[in-house]
């Protein structure tokens, strides 16, 4: 699957004439069985990056991957043939995605792929598992007894962090349209406002300690106003939060912090909904879905 111009869902086009992508001293050959879809596909899609990276078409979509090792270049030294993996392969500049059959992955980028997860439910954890992870952790250094409100807590990243953030011990409240409620309950979320009752700054009890925000908008103009000290407000879509006196987050791959969700997941800790999984050659669908921005859990591709 590629595009050869920026555009709508209908740029995307099934292709069977691609080369085989290269692999380098440094780069696993990954053969996918599902692929994630993110909000980011479809910015690329349209062009709105074309700023912030270089464009080579034509761009074969996707972040996220998972699947089995096909061949992994001389200087690999964590994975081998026949590893099951799953990776976030964000490269310096984009064309070689993950919607195809075979993705050149830099060993960076990729983690073994837990045991619980099918391969569906791996392809959805590595860009908002990690985005979770490095903004709770190394941004906000969430700990036991934090009160931490996430924003869109039902959607991919909020899902993630909320249960991340119960893994770390903290209080977590998580905004949400009311018949995802329950959902978030069950997933350990102590408390839970219906995100379209008006600014939450007027419904919490109390300042909370950090703020997650993952929509942007009048939701992070209300941030300061929801937390103790704005430099505890962490912001993935709106790099106006650095002029907040808080700090914008933009996801990295890291080996390390794959391993850690994989740990977290075979541990009971950590579980990824797939909202629904579609076939590789309905790509233009799956990007549409996750485009409408009211997806519970993750959006996927398959290919076996």
């Amino acid at each position: 699957m590629a595009h050869d111009r920026f555009g709508g869902p209908e740029v995307l086009t099934l292709r069977e004439d691609l080369p085989d992508p290269p692999v380098g001293p440094d780069t696993v050959l990954v053969r996918v069985h599902a692929a994630g879809v993110n909000p980011v596909d479809v910015a690329i899609r349209e062009g709105a990056l074309a700023g912030a990276y270089p464009h080579h078409f034509p761009i074969v979509p996707g972040w996220d991957v998972a699947g089995v090792v096909e061949a992994a270049g001389p200087a690999v030294t964590a994975f081998a043939a026949g590893d099951e993996v799953l990776g976030y392969v964000r490269r310096d500049d984009v064309q070689w995605g993950t919607t195809a059959e075979l993705v050149p992955a830099p060993q960076r980028c990729l983690a073994h792929k837990p045991a619980s997860l099918s391969f569906a439910e791996a392809a959805g954890l590595p860009l908002a598992g990690l985005t979770a992870y490095q903004a709770l952790t190394e941004a906000l250094d969430v700990g036991e007894g934090d009160r931490v409100l996430v924003h869109r807590a039902a959607g991919g990243v909020g899902f993630c962090a909320v249960q991340i953030a119960v893994a770390l011990g903290a209080h977590v409240i998580g905004t949400a349209s009311p018949r995802n409620h329950g959902f978030l309950r069950d997933a350990g979320v102590a408390e839970v406002f219906d995100y379209s009752a008006g600014p939450l700054s007027g419904q919490l009890s109390e300042p909370v300690d950090a703020v997650l925000d993952l929509v942007g908008g009048d939701t992070l103009a209300d941030a300061p106003e929801q937390v103790r000290d704005p430099a505890r407000i962490v912001s993935v879509v709106d790099p106006a939060v650095n002029g907040m006196g808080g700090r914008y987050v933009f996801v990295r791959p890291e080996h390390e912090h794959l391993e850690e969700l994989g740990r977290m997941a075979d541990a009971g800790q950590l579980r990824v909904p797939v909202a629904r999984a579609f076939p590789l050659e309905q790509v233009r669908e799956a990007q549409e879905l996750v485009a409408g921005g009211h997806v519970r859990g993750k959006v996927v591709l398959t290919l076996t």
